[in-house]
């Protein structure tokens, strides 16, 4: 059996969660696209963060805290440090308006197909940046 770690999980998620993003793009439910976008961007990001020994806080833009502690991070990945942070205050912003909208922003109208291809070619270089800073469960715990 291996032991997974937090970490771990998370980017076991987030990269699972990667499948599912075609599918909707290809239903056309852009805001969908974009909601778990920016999910898979929080589950690395939070990732990263666990695996470098910071505590992820419990909101859902952590780009401020990765920058904070960019030096935590191998330093092949620091210059990618700005980038994701700012993935992830996009995606954070878009959120909400994405899943629930508002009275005078309707989701399924909002949101095309420039703007999923957008969301999941970020979420796709979060993830790819996260493989790389995580390791896999089997590099870590050979058991």
């Amino acid at each position: 059996m291996t032991n997974v770690t937090l970490a771990q999980s998370y980017l076991i998620k987030a990269t699972k969660r990667l499948l599912i993003l075609p599918v909707l793009r290809d239903a056309e439910a852009w805001s969908d696209v974009v909601r778990e976008a920016q999910e898979i961007v929080e589950l690395s990001l939070k990732g990263i963060l666990r695996h470098v020994g910071i505590e992820p806080p419990r909101w859902h833009d952590v780009g401020d805290i990765l920058r904070e502690h960019e030096g935590r991070l191998p330093e092949a990945e620091r210059g990618h440090v700005a980038r994701l942070s700012n993935i992830s205050a996009w995606l954070r912003k878009e959120r909400e308006f994405s899943f629930y909208g508002e009275i005078d922003f309707i989701p399924t109208e909002q949101y095309d197909a420039k703007i999923a291809g957008h969301a999941i070619e970020d979420a796709r270089f979060t993830v790819e940046v996260a493989t790389r800073v995580i390791p896999a469960p089997n590099e870590t715990d050979p058991a």
